[in-house]
């Protein structure tokens, strides 16, 4: 029994950064809805991208937040800021620099502390 629920939270988990995933996908389309004259085809198409992604998150967020601690789905929220990064490498040619990493460092850092700190309360 206890496997099996220490495996529908790993799932859970995972479908929690998916939808973080998704959700930071939103400033990709944000982004270049803004590089767009406003009202042309191609700034309509990122903008509405982005509505689209940020309704499939609040439906996921919605489901997540009933079946996991508010305070660890928020905690979680803050790896974002990682994916901002990529994308903005990706993307948008952008630097990743020292600082940007040492940043991103200490949001990780916090993740894993609280998530293993709220998994030893609940064991």
């Amino acid at each position: 029994m206890q496997s099996h629920t220490k495996k529908s939270s790993i799932l859970l988990f995972a479908f929690l950064h998916i939808t973080l995933l998704i959700m930071s996908f939103s400033g990709v389309m944000s982004k270049s809805a803004a590089g767009e004259a406003f009202l042309s085809l191609r700034f309509c198409l990122f903008y509405g991208g982005m509505i689209l992604i940020l309704g499939v998150y609040a439906i996921c967020w919605q489901q997540l937040i009933k079946r996991l601690p508010l305070s660890l789905a928020y905690a979680n929220k803050a790896v974002t800021v990682i994916w901002g990064m990529v994308w903005g490498v990706m993307f948008f040619g952008e630097q990743i620099t020292a600082k940007k990493l040492i940043g991103a460092a200490i949001v990780i850092v916090g993740v894993v502390l609280y998530s293993m700190e709220n998994n030893n309360e609940r064991d």
